[in-house]
């Protein structure tokens, strides 16, 4: 039932990205570049998705998408400061139209009273005419490590759908 529900957003991201002549990029921590092969399991998805950035560790992040080292020791990687840092980088970093970025404590170990495991921040960066905006997202989802990242990739394709692309 999840992979037709990924499918079925994956092609109606693509159409809408298609019809806009739109690029998309992903920087991916928790989900582990499922966000990317989802994007890209649709035929016809190199109109408009390129290139992704599975950024799992701090160092990662700092060197592919230019997240502050302050940053990440302040706030930790999972956190809002992060995520909008790594989808800016990634929108730059690929020449991108749209960016998401995720990172999050899909479990089972490694949540805090804080940070419960299922915590998840999403942040998606876009052009304007004024430059780049960034808007974050923060969700907690129930279940087992592969639920929560399932939770997280279906998430992600929903609010590009929903609130990030115009119509």
């Amino acid at each position: 039932m999840s992979e037709k529900i990924l499918t079925q957003l994956s092609i109606e991201l693509g159409e809408k990205l298609r019809q806009q002549k739109l690029w998309v990029t992903c920087a991916e921590s928790c989900t582990g570049g499922w966000l990317a092969k989802t994007i890209s399991d649709i035929a016809g998805s190199s109109a408009y998705f390129d290139r992704s950035f599975v950024t799992y560790s701090n160092k990662a992040k700092h060197q592919m998408l230019g997240v502050s080292e302050a940053v990440l020791q302040q706030h930790g990687a999972v956190s809002e400061q992060v995520v909008r840092e790594m989808a800016a980088g990634a929108l730059k970093a690929a020449r991108a139209d749209l960016a998401v970025s995720v990172s999050g404590i899909a479990g089972p170990d490694g949540g805090s009273e804080e940070k419960p495991v299922g915590t998840v921040w999403f942040g998606f960066a876009y052009l304007t005419v004024n430059g780049v905006e960034v808007v974050s997202r923060n969700c907690c989802f129930d279940g087992d490590r592969n639920e929560v990242r399932l939770q997280a990739v279906i998430y992600s394709l929903k609010t590009l759908l929903s609130e990030i692309i115009k119509n």
